[in-house]
């Protein structure tokens, strides 16, 4: 049996989270009649619904009715009384990375792989796709901004972004792979570093084809090791890809990309130094694969952004906001580089920690990832549905930055309906608030009093 025989019914169970929902999409778009359930209705299932895809709210074994395949999210329990249901039913039951692996060893996959960057550098290579005419299909963590959802079918293949989380790439099997980087992450799941980079080393050694690797990043430079065709890309002396002459502004970048006889000129519409790494990790990839030159650039200078990924959300009060994703230490810590860059000298950050295992786990790594903000207001954790028999709290961040001394203040406001308030009466002397986390607090932003310019 497979999910993609002509005419399966299948059911997405935790179609709203944006690995799923993206699956949903893709599977309905090849031709399944695809149905789906999450524990909440939310826009993800209206955006579905409207796209003709049957969507329910809860779990609950009626739903089964009819249905050949079922998929589940890792954040389904496995004694889930739906899923018990289809097992009783003899129904083919699909876990995500299994679901991957049949997706990707039947479609021609491009893919992505890192612990951060992914989403942004994936997108960026859809684009690129695009340009060089390509019936591109793609499956991501957002939306393509000016293109589409995170999920659609193509005839010519698929962008991947590959996701490392619950061992999800361990099936993955890509033709062509671009690793950002390689840095401590999930590692409530693989336990240890050394585990983590194991698991790189792995998915590299599978792919059939080129891979291309950020090869500052010391991670990824350990993990294209493991690649049969590899390509290094950085901008220290040594790398067969080069990047140079970069230039920053609040408007987006500009960098040369030197390769072997050849040069590529890069105008992009995001900055940062990390997106110059994600486009040129990109670039090179699309250029071993035999896209032309300037359908890259074409394509690059198309890219619109990723949602939460320093998204600039207005002015408040005259104070600039932006919005990112960051989380982990290397992404704060790369998002308050790129502020600095543009010329943003007092930085204000509300920060919301992600995960309960995430936190312990990086705890004394976040101090010098904020180094050189002036104001960090710490919230409680999003818990992403761990336990926390411990009880930890943001505090325990709020802590370890405030006894390392790196920012000049350091508040916990535990409540997110408070942080507008604390945040009002600490602004003065800004000129950039950043708003980072993997969870709800983006909320903080419509709250703002007076709202946003």
């Amino acid at each position: 049996m497979s999910l993609l025989e002509p005419g399966r019914r299948v059911h997405v169970m935790g179609v709203g989270g944006a690995g799923m929902s993206g699956l949903a999409l893709w599977l309905a778009e090849r031709g399944a009649r695809v149905s789906g359930c999450d524990v909440a209705s939310s826009p993800v299932l209206d955006e579905l619904a409207a796209r003709r895809i049957a969507v329910l709210v809860g779990h609950d074994a009626s739903h089964l009715a009819g249905v050949d395949s079922v998929v589940w999210s890792p954040a389904v329990a496995r004694d889930s009384p739906e899923l018990v249901a289809a097992a009783a039913l003899g129904l083919e039951l699909v876990d995500r990375p299994a679901a991957l692996a049949q997706v990707t060893g039947a479609t021609p996959t491009w893919g992505v792989a890192g612990t951060h960057g992914k989403t942004t550098a994936t997108s960026m290579l859809v684009q690129v796709a695009l340009a060089a005419g390509r019936d591109a299909g793609w499956l991501l963590g957002a939306p393509v901004l000016g293109v589409g959802a995170n999920g659609h079918y193509g005839a010519d293949g698929l962008v991947l972004e590959v996701d490392e989380s619950y061992g999800t790439m361990a099936g993955v099997v890509p033709e062509a792979l671009a690793v950002t980087n390689v840095e401590p992450d999930h590692l409530d799941h693989y336990g240890t570093l050394e585990r983590l980079e194991s698991a790189f080393a792995d998915l590299v050694a599978r792919v059939t084809g080129p891979v291309v690797a950020w090869a500052d990043d010391p991670g990824a430079a350990r993990a294209l090791a493991h690649a049969a065709r590899p390509t290094t890309v950085g901008a220290a002396p040594g790398r067969e890809w080069r990047v140079e002459e970069v230039t920053l502004s609040r408007d987006g970048s500009r960098f040369a990309l030197l390769g072997p006889g050849e040069r590529l000129e890069v105008d992009l519409r995001v900055t940062g130094r990390h997106n110059v790494a994600n486009a040129a990790v990109v670039a090179v990839l699309a250029r071993t694969l035999g896209v032309e030159a300037r359908a890259v650039e074409r394509g690059l200078s198309n890219f619109l952004g990723a949602p939460r990924r320093f998204q600039r959300r207005g002015a408040w009060r005259g104070v600039d906001v932006v919005e990112d994703y960051a989380h982990l230490p290397g992404e704060i810590a790369a998002t308050l580089a790129a502020a600095a860059e543009l010329g943003y000298v007092r930085v204000g950050v509300v920060f919301q920690p992600h995960r309960v295992t995430r936190t312990l786990a990086l705890l004394e790594s976040f101090a010098p990832a904020f180094a050189g903000a002036t104001l960090v207001i710490v919230t409680d954790l999003f818990r992403a549905g761990e336990p926390n028999p411990e009880g930890v709290t943001g505090e325990r961040v709020a802590t370890a930055l405030a006894a390392r001394g790196v920012v000049e203040r350091v508040r916990y406001v535990p409540d997110l309906d408070s942080v507008p308030g604390a945040l009002s009466e600490s602004l003065d002397g800004l000129d950039l608030v950043l708003v980072l986390g993997a969870g709800d607090v983006g909320h903080v932003i419509g709250e703002l009093p007076g709202g946003l310019a």
